[in-house]
């Protein structure tokens, strides 16, 4: 009986499920996003995102429609250094406009309809004093008036909302210890709040699916230094990337800080944040946080690095023993985890071209290094690596490690299995079992 999509979709999300529950998420909305037309589905899940146990703080902002409401009212807005002067009539407008949105989002995420994606779900939304404001106050002689920004979090108390399963809503307005009400951006709060709860991702959305490269494909991961050199190229005064721009600048913020990941996926795309979370290669952008270890492409410079991982395993019988001198010749073929400047893990993935298959080989993971998933690691990489090349499956040989390798969605296969040059190769004593992953 052959699976549907729908199981093997299941399947395939479960590891990911288990991931992020008990997790906590920022989601910042935009006021483009909100105004999209496919607004709904995103509400949906987030939805959904509470209802797997992950604990959500969803900030919305209003920059779309503030401007809106400015032009409909005959008001001018001034800006200065970018940021928006909020005088006494324009407070009184981002308010309601703010107001407004936030009662449209608790609306929608109150809705229980038989026929709706949030049948039967009961989702607390919790609105308040959460966000502690301070003006601006006045640079180079421009009084930002009731312009503000973050001046403390109340962790303890949103905390306590997420804990009792509630979705914690926060919205451009905050009040300061004086009794007074200032306009924030979304972004500012969306990283200052991923900051201060040590949030493990930070979700954002634009109109793209992430930051593409020259040759418009979406880069899928960027470290804080890349993604600064990306946002000071991009055009500051283009409208059509504003939120884009925005957010960038949020998460590079939040990962100098020290937030894992931030995501950035596309409103316009149909379920772009389930896809994001729940797949294994997503669809958008993450911006992630400078690692202490660094997994790169192996150079010659590693092979002895290599060698001194390897050997422990190759003394007691667990890989194929390789000199220096065939290191040499495959070392194009090796990743490496890098530490502090020493080697401390490595993989290969040999190529079998002609039948569009690869080889996992020579996994090993220095012992004091080894409680930390890094093999999965080096694995996830070297598929990455053979999708990127088209392959249409990997094989592993192994002779110890047979359940590690169905863990981690490796079958059981035969001789036949194997590409012909590697049939001939096989040795019948060593007897190796034969583990395939089907890509």
């Amino acid at each position: 009986m052959r699976t549907t999509e729908l199981v093997d979709g299941f399947r395939q999300s479960a590891p990911y499920v288990n991931a992020h529950r008990g997790k906590t998420f920022v989601v910042m909305l935009g006021g483009e996003a909100i105004s999209q037309p496919g607004f709904h589905d995103i509400i949906n899940d987030i939805a959904l995102l509470n209802s797997l146990g992950i604990k959500i703080v969803l900030v919305y902002g209003a920059r779309p429609q503030i401007n809106s409401s400015i032009d409909n009212a005959g008001l001018s807005s001034e800006y200065h250094k970018r940021i928006r002067v909020t005088d006494d009539s324009l407070l009184s407008l981002i308010k309601q406009v703010a107001g407004g949105l936030m009662l449209d989002i608790t609306a929608r995420l109150s809705m229980s309809l038989s026929n709706t994606p949030m049948q039967g779900a009961q989702i607390n939304v919790i609105s308040g004093n959460f966000v502690i404001a301070q003006p601006l106050g006045i640079d180079e002689g421009v009084d930002y008036h009731h312009t503000g920004k973050v001046r403390r979090i109340d962790v303890s108390g949103i905390s306590r909302q997420l804990d009792s399963h509630g979705i914690v809503l926060l919205g451009p307005i905050a009040a300061s210890i004086t009794g007074e009400s200032f306009n924030l951006t979304a972004e500012e709060i969306a990283t200052q709040v991923a900051i201060k709860l040590k949030a493990d991702k930070m979700i954002g959305f634009s109109d793209s699916n992430g930051i593409a490269d020259e040759a418009g494909n979406i880069i899928a991961e960027l470290m804080p230094n890349d993604a600064q050199a990306i946002y000071e190229q991009m055009d500051q005064d283009d409208d059509a990337c504003s939120a884009t721009l925005a957010f960038l600048n949020a998460a590079i913020t939040a990962a100098r800080a020290g937030v894992p990941r931030s995501h950035l996926v596309s409103y316009q795309i149909n379920g772009s944040l389930l896809q994001e979370l729940f797949s294994r290669d997503g669809i958008g952008t993450q911006i992630v946080t400078e690692p202490a270890e660094k997994l790169r492409s192996a150079t010659i410079g590693d092979i002895g690095g290599i060698l001194d991982t390897i050997r422990p395993l190759e003394e007691q019988g667990l890989l194929v023993r390789r000199s220096r001198e065939q290191l040499e010749m495959e070392i194009d073929h090796f990743i490496i985890i890098e530490r502090d400047g020493l080697v401390i893990g490595c993989a290969a993935l040999y190529p079998f071209t002609e039948d569009q298959v690869g080889e996992f080989a020579c996994l090993a993971v220095h012992p004091q290094y080894r409680d930390a998933d890094r093999g999965a690691m080096l694995l996830k990489h070297i598929l990455l690596k053979a999708r990127k090349q088209n392959y249409k499956r990997v094989f592993a040989l192994t002779t110890r490690s047979i359940h590690w390798f169905m863990e981690q969605g490796f079958q059981l296969g035969t001789v036949e299995d194997l590409p012909s040059q590697k049939q001939a190769l096989y040795n019948y004593q060593r007897k190796s079992k034969i583990l395939v992953f089907s890509l």
